[in-house]
């Protein structure tokens, strides 16, 4: 009896050729570079140009149906009182730190997370490039942009960015509309006092009111007096006091 022969029908796999791969990451890279590029340009320009607005004011109008109050102004026509009290206020240990203050994130760990530890720098870094949040996605790029500004941008600077970002009521930003909203005067003219209250708020801006404020803003006031005095003193204001 012959023997059937049963054939195997056997179906080849066309496996993507290995350029193939190599293509599409090189392509992916590339895109990854252009990315970085253009962010470092975007951070290096800000280090000497006027920061125009930020997608938090942008967030900010679109709530409120109209355009914030806000307009640049150099560092130069800001009272030297704000700048300090600023820094007294949230952050003291700015002229020492590089972008992070480990001895206050120690702090608000020990207070169990009660207290905020966020310097200068890196709410300049949240407010001018990022968006407000809680979420580990923007925590980690204002991880990676801090040193980034602290490596290409002087003290001063950041301060002076600070100052025109920082939102001091709804829809209120910088020291310009701030010193005009609360009270009636340029930034140029604003007096220690006022200028403690200006910062008092900054945690809350929309929760506080510089230009009438209550019992907490008024004793908080108080101890920002007090502490731009001392940094003054032991040199903590040496790095944008000139």
């Amino acid at each position: 009896m012959a023997r059937k022969t049963q054939k195997k029908s056997s179906k080849k796999t066309t496996a993507p050729a290995p350029g193939l791969f190599r293509r599409i990451r090189r392509r992916v890279l590339r895109l990854v570079a252009v990315f970085v590029g253009l962010g470092v340009l975007w951070i290096l320009a800000y280090s000497v140009l006027p920061v125009p607005t930020t997608p938090y004011m942008m967030a900010e109008s679109g709530r409120q149906g109209g355009a914030v109050d806000y307009q640049w102004t150099p560092i130069e026509r800001i009272s030297p009182a704000l700048a300090r009290s600023v820094v007294a206020a949230e952050d003291a240990n700015f002229c020492t730190h590089w972008g992070f203050d480990l001895t206050a994130i120690r702090a608000a760990i020990d207070a169990g997370g009660q207290r905020g530890a966020s310097t200068i720098t890196q709410q300049v870094v949240k407010n001018s490039f990022l968006w407000h949040g809680r979420n580990w996605s923007r925590k980690a790029l204002e991880a990676l942009i801090t040193p980034i500004v602290e490596l290409t941008w002087s003290k001063r600077r950041i301060l002076e960015v600070y100052l025109n970002v920082a939102e001091f009521d709804a829809g209120v930003f910088g020291a310009e509309a701030a010193a005009r909203h609360y009270f009636g005067v340029g930034p140029e003219a604003l007096t220690a006092q006022q200028t403690a209250q200006l910062a008092a708020v900054l945690p809350a801006p929309k929760d506080r009111d510089a230009g009438n404020p209550g019992p907490f803003v008024r004793r908080r006031a108080a101890q920002i007096v007090d502490g731009a005095a001392t940094i003054s003193r032991d040199g903590r204001a040496s790095c944008f006091d000139h």
